[in-house]
């Protein structure tokens, strides 16, 4: 493959991922089943400030990315579009989506939603155009402190959920079958997903994954 071919396809799998990220999301939220740690956060903001879920997803992502900078990172493309991608993806999701009431529409989606998340983590964490803010917090934490990735995974998840619960943020069946299901998903979409070797080195700036890591938004 042509190094521009390849390229275009890593921005393919980028924005094509991201777009599916901002769904999945939307299909947690309108099954009321639970959503992802980060979404729980998101949700509480949401009803204590009035603003849509969406539109504090992306505040969230620029906080945190902000947080890049004691830390010595560098963003690469998928991280500051993975900033705005997302939180308007939700929300444009969320506007097309027709109401859930019963049980048997909720489990549905709720079920596709950690389905698609899985999908689209590894659509655009194979595309290595860098991680997102949150994801890059948690490496970023695990090189300096010397600590785990999977302890700094734990304590920030585990603050974000709790955060976000007390704000009014939704926790149930959904948060649990994702934290259980997600790294099995998103390992196997990352195979599926994973991109042959350019021809050529590219100069588009990414982050490497760090071994052993399953970086979400």
């Amino acid at each position: 493959m042509s190094t521009s071919g390849h390229i275009g396809r890593r921005l393919v799998q980028l924005y094509v991922g991201l777009t599916l990220y901002g769904v999945s999301s939307a299909l947690l939220v309108a099954s009321g089943l639970g959503l992802e740690p980060w979404g729980v956060l998101h949700q509480g903001l949401a009803r204590r400030t009035g603003l849509s879920i969406g539109e504090v997803s992306i505040a969230v992502g620029a906080a945190v990315l902000l947080l890049w900078i004691p830390l010595r990172l560098r963003p690469g493309l998928g991280t500051v579009s993975n900033v705005f991608l997302i939180g308007l993806a939700l929300d444009g999701t969320l506007a097309l989506l027709p109401p859930a009431h019963s049980l048997l529409a909720r489990v549905p989606l709720m079920l596709a939603g950690v389905l698609l998340n899985g999908a689209a983590t590894g659509l655009y964490i194979a595309a290595r155009f860098g991680p997102g803010p949150r994801d890059g917090l948690m490496t970023g934490l695990h090189q300096r402190t010397g600590r785990s990735i999977r302890l700094m995974r734990t304590i920030i998840e585990v603050t974000v959920v709790a955060t976000g619960f007390v704000l009014g943020g939704t926790i149930g069946v959904g948060t649990v079958l994702y934290a259980l299901s997600i790294g099995p998903l998103a390992q196997f979409f990352l195979r599926v997903f994973a991109l042959p070797p350019a021809s050529s080195s590219s100069r588009i700036v990414a982050e490497r994954t760090p071994r052993g890591a399953i970086l979400r938004r």
